[in-house]
């Protein structure tokens, strides 16, 4: 392991799709790291434009997708909304 680097984080109140929430929770202990951490390691991979994981991981993912009903993909990306509390 290379030398730590030092960072400042903060607390945030960030609103996500439950169901995405849910793989992420299950991927971040199935790769025994927390749940910032995992967000941190994905965003600073795509920022370079690479894929954050490899191929077993990624049939993992699938295999959570289905579990917790997750049928979005990326072209949903822009597309979200929220229904009305009514």
């Amino acid at each position: 392991m290379k030398d730590p680097i030092q960072v400042h984080r903060i607390q945030t109140g960030m609103r996500i799709e439950k169901r995405i929430l849910k793989v992420l929770k299950a991927l971040a202990e199935y790769l025994d790291m927390t749940l910032g951490d995992l967000i941190e390691g994905i965003v600073l991979h795509v920022f370079e434009g690479k894929v954050p994981f490899d191929k077993p991981t990624l049939k993992k993912i699938e295999e959570m997708k289905k579990v917790y009903d997750l049928d979005l993909n990326s072209s949903h990306s822009h597309k979200l909304t929220e229904n009305s509390p009514k």
